[in-house]
């Protein structure tokens, strides 16, 4: 009997539930967490308005605040797995093995990076895209409404499966990238690396969807009058970040595949010793991975052009040479991806080709940020704390960018490899530019989407926080490259003198906590004192873009009337227009949008179930998940309307209030 009952659960036995203290620890404080929210949601009531107004809601705006809230949590999360590593590798040294074992460290070390990209600059950079892309347009919604929301449950679902390892079975040791032969079979046969593989494939599922809608919003869905050169350059860089979307995400859906296949059934993809090639794996991952990174930062560029020209007070400097820089960073970051593992062997002809593509691509990166210096140059400037954000990344990402041209030198690069400093360059690259820039834009169209600003004080404070232990945290780390400081190092010897560095480098991780804390502090201050800060005009900053002709927040519909596009920064030449030309009065039609739907839930849960399936070897259930995925779409796609019309007299009614000084519905 007990038998039968094992063979139903697969591999899920009582010893796949957690016995260190630590993870013991973490696991008890998410489900206390979870529990406490829980609580807190069915104490005051909330459950229905919870499923009726956000989980099943359609709106982008509604999709981009889940996707931040899933994010900067995940952000709480990731930060915590880095102290924890800096806190090891500041007191595991000579006869002291540090708070963590080995394998646990390797595990942290792995979680640490696949949140910080997938679930953490993913979800940020899907949130802004959300909220602010369809008013930048001057669209209503989206291309595909239900497709966004089943994409970001499938995130979600994601999510919860790599947060589900700390309490059932472990997460992969073999690193963010889990390259083989460490995550085949033979090194790793426990379940950590399927955790990896499954949580990856399913929120990656989710990110290919979301390229495809956003993609054909830009071209479909943009105000009459907005052609391709007039749109904003933010929604520029997310045509650029899209556009990779399409082509690199198959290829990471693909390696993923090919390696659970190695896992499940046997088969040799990159087993060398079955005939297999561990280089092939390395190729595929990085054949999605370079383009990843300007996935992430692209968006982060687009940010920072529309915050320099903001609170420049001036149009952006070289409209024309950013687009192009746009397309040819798109461009070569399929060219660049060998320089991830220069020291394979592949040659010098090899070695040197993607040497000098690496040095190329940093010139279209140069145009942008002269660009932005440009527009500053003779500006009546602004520094609020968006602007400082920018101020931070153009300070890091030059110092991050001349690492990175450094080590695009082949026999250079012979030096840096799997060191330190190879860690410090890329965290300078993508907190800068990524982090950085969405934290910018948070602080910018925060006001956009709920209708107060946040506090700036403690924005500022946040910021400084960040800037400084950033450079103690990872200044040490390029020195102790150059010391000959490996990654993934959980131990070293106490005569190589590297501990006081280690030390400082912990310093500013807690001094980088310190900014998160400040930053969780703005918001509930800024909720609080929310009538101080509130925005009645729609256009806190004097914006240029067609999102801020909306109230704050915007309404549910977006615009009233779609606006006429026939110029750049559309917003700004409708301000400069006589006041005699804006006070037309046109009449309301009804508004057609897309009803609001669980289906998109009820697929990421079925996902969720089959990953969990898959990971612990419960075939027959993975099958029913299947079916049942299958079943919901067949439900909703044979459906024949999926849409509400809001009448021409509730808009009228609507914009009525708001006139008269109530709040946006």
């Amino acid at each position: 009997m007990i038998g039968a009952f094992a063979n139903i659960l697969g591999r899920l036995t009582l010893n796949a539930f957690p016995h260190d203290p630590i993870t013991i620890g973490g696991a008890v404080f998410m489900v206390g967490s979870f529990l406490a929210v829980m609580g807190m949601v069915t104490y005051f009531k909330r459950w229905k308005w919870l499923w009726k107004d956000w989980f099943t809601s359609l709106d982008p705006k509604k999709i981009g605040v889940m996707y931040m809230v899933v994010a900067l949590v995940m952000l709480v999360r990731g930060g915590i797995d880095a102290l924890m590593m800096r806190a090891q590798q500041a007191t595991s040294v000579g006869a002291s093995h540090g708070i963590l074992s080995s394998n646990h460290f390797q595990q942290v070390f792995s979680a640490h990076g696949t949140i910080m990209i997938f679930f953490v600059a993913m979800g940020l950079m899907f949130g802004l895209i959300n909220l602010v892309l369809p008013l930048q347009l001057g669209a209503r919604d989206v291309a595909f409404p239900f497709l966004n929301s089943m994409a970001f449950w499938l995130f979600v679902a994601g999510m919860i499966l790599v947060n589900l390892s700390l309490f059932i079975g472990e997460f992969s040791a073999a690193g963010w990238l889990a390259y083989p032969p460490l995550s085949e079979l033979h090194y790793s046969p426990g379940v950590g690396v399927d955790y990896w593989i499954w949580s990856l494939q399913i929120a990656g599922i989710g990110s290919l969807l979301s390229g495809i809608n956003f993609l054909v919003t830009i071209f479909k869905m943009r105000a009459p009058g907005m052609t391709l050169m007039k749109m904003p350059m933010f929604a520029w860089s997310v045509l650029g970040a899209m556009t990779l979307v399409i082509f690199a995400f198959p290829i990471l859906t693909a390696t993923l595949a090919l390696l659970f296949l190695d896992r499940i059934l046997g088969t040799h993809f990159f087993t060398a010793g079955g005939g297999g090639n561990a280089m092939m794996y390395v190729n595929l991952i990085w054949a999605w991975g370079h383009p990843e990174v300007y996935i992430l930062i692209l968006p982060a560029f687009g940010v920072f052009s529309e915050v320099v020209a903001t609170f420049s007070r001036k149009m952006l400097f070289g409209y024309k040479s950013m687009v192009w820089a746009i397309w040819a960073i798109v461009f070569l970051s399929f060219t660049v991806w060998l320089h991830h593992f220069f020291t394979m062997g592949a040659g010098a002809d090899v070695n040197a080709f993607f040497g000098i593509m690496t040095m190329i691509i940093a010139i279209p990166t140069g145009v942008k940020i002269f660009n932005w210096l440009f527009t500053m140059y003779r500006g009546n400037i602004h520094f609020a704390t968006p602007m400082l954000w920018f101020l931070g990344f153009i300070v890091l990402f030059t110092i991050g960018g001349v690492a990175g041209v450094l080590m695009a030198v082949p026999p250079a690069d012979f030096q840096f490899h799997n060191s330190l400093f190879l860690v410090a360059h890329f965290h300078t690259m993508i907190v800068s530019g990524v982090l950085f820039g969405d934290f910018a834009g948070i602080m910018y169209w925060f006001p956009k989407v709920f209708g107060f600003r946040l506090n700036e004080r403690l924005g500022k404070y946040a910021f400084f926080c960040w800037l400084v232990g950033f450079i103690l945290a990872f200044v040490p780390l390029y020195i102790l490259g150059l010391m000959g400081a490996t990654r993934r190092l959980d131990h070293y010897s106490a005569s190589l003198g590297w501990q006081p560095l280690f030390i400082v480098a912990g310093v500013g991780a807690l001094i980088i906590a310190l900014g998160v804390a400040l930053q969780i502090l703005q918001f509930i201050v800024s909720f609080v004192l929310r009538d101080n800060t509130r925005d009645n005009t729609g256009d806190p900053w004097n914006g240029r873009t067609l999102e801020w002709s909306t109230p704050s927040p915007a309404p549910f519909y977006n615009f009233a009337h779609i606006p006429e596009v026939s110029t750049k920064d559309a917003f700004w030449a409708m301000k400069q227009r006589p006041k005699n030309e804006k006070d037309k009065e046109l009449p309301y039609h009804d508004i057609v949008l897309p009803q609001n739907t669980g289906v998109g839930v009820y697929i990421a849960a079925g996902a969720f179930l089959f990953g969990f399936c898959m990971i612990w070897h419960i075939f027959w259930l993975a099958a029913l998940s299947l079916l049942g995925i299958i079943i919901l779409a067949v439900i909703r796609t044979s459906r024949d309307s999926h849409e509400q019309v809001v009448s021409a007299s509730m808009v009228e009614r609507i914009e009525a209030e708001r006139l008269r000084g109530g709040e946006a519905v």
